[in-house]
């Protein structure tokens, strides 16, 4: 008697101390609440393998938002983000956070060089395809301390990646030969009044890259100098690509090559997002097209 006395000292002073009711703790260790969460350990083990294939849909890792789309586009199943987030944090489901990329001056302008006003003002989204082109050159790091460099150019009505060059080298061809395969480009059609936007890198205000921009037909529009934000798309993009593809590893510039032509053809066609109406970028791409 004496020991149970003890004993239900003990476990009011406790709940006292952690500000449990004591009808609430004997409740927890009742067998109809073990019986209620391990129904409901159950039943979060089944989502979890559904938000796990969404998860590694395509062999891309997702935030909350994009296995929420990807669910709905191609399993035709529908969570909304408060119980997805909650059965991320509690299996440790985690997307890699993008960190910020500074802003890095590629080359320094010569006197030769022109900078052009920017024309953009940040209207990235002006529902008109092939309107507004935005373009940009990264670094990727790859394999034993080996750089590579990307240069892309996306539209900013749709997301889509109309354009992309890799390269080991950083000169002029690197862009140029970027604007050779927009123009190769057979599913992408020039608006009127259609602009190239970029930032005053010295690619961009070489003479010879504005000549064939000259000769696409298209206008060109330069960020202020020093500010990311002018070309906020283009930055998102390269965050994305370099949490989501598989670039460290790949051990030559060829399986480097290989992985990013794998992720444009994933983020144009297969990476839903939010701004979109929760489209791909091609979808979303016919979808104006259709409305216009």
């Amino acid at each position: 008697m004496i020991e149970e006395y003890e004993l239900k000292n003990m476990v009011g002073y406790l709940c006292e101390l952690s500000q449990v009711s004591r009808s609430g703790y004997y409740k927890y260790f009742s067998v109809e609440s073990k019986e209620i969460r391990n129904r409901r350990e159950k039943k979060d083990l089944v989502l979890k393998d559904i938000i796990l294939k969404a998860f590694h849909y395509k062999r891309r890792t997702k935030g909350a938002r994009q296995i929420k789309m990807t669910l709905e586009k191609q399993f035709n199943i529908t969570y909304n983000l408060k119980l997805i987030r909650r059965i991320m944090r509690k299996y440790n489901i985690v997307c890699p956070i993008r960190r910020a990329n500074p802003y890095k001056k590629m080359l320094k302008a010569t006197q030769e060089h022109s900078i052009l006003p920017n024309l953009l003002n940040r209207e990235f989204k002006q529902d008109i395809p092939g309107k507004v082109l935005l373009t940009d050159i990264t670094y990727l790091y790859y394999g034993k301390n080996q750089k590579a460099y990307l240069s892309t150019i996306l539209d900013g009505s749709t997301n889509e990646i109309v354009a992309y060059n890799v390269s080991d080298k950083l000169t002029l061809d690197l862009a140029t030969d970027t604007l050779v395969k927009l123009k190769n480009n057979r599913k992408i059609e020039f608006a009127e009044g259609a602009f190239i936007h970029s930032d005053q890198g010295g690619h961009y205000t070489s003479p010879t890259f504005q000549k064939q921009v000259k000769q696409l037909g298209l206008k060109q529009s330069m960020s202020r100098r020093g500010n990311c934000w002018d070309n906020a798309p283009q930055e998102s993009f390269f965050g994305h690509l370099k949490d989501e593809a598989t670039i460290k590893t790949c051990s030559s510039l060829d399986e480097l090559k290989k992985e990013i032509r794998s992720y444009m053809t994933y983020h144009n066609n297969f990476r839903y997002q939010w701004n979109l109406k929760k489209m791909t970028p091609v979808e979303y791409r016919n979808h104006l097209l259709q409305v216009a």
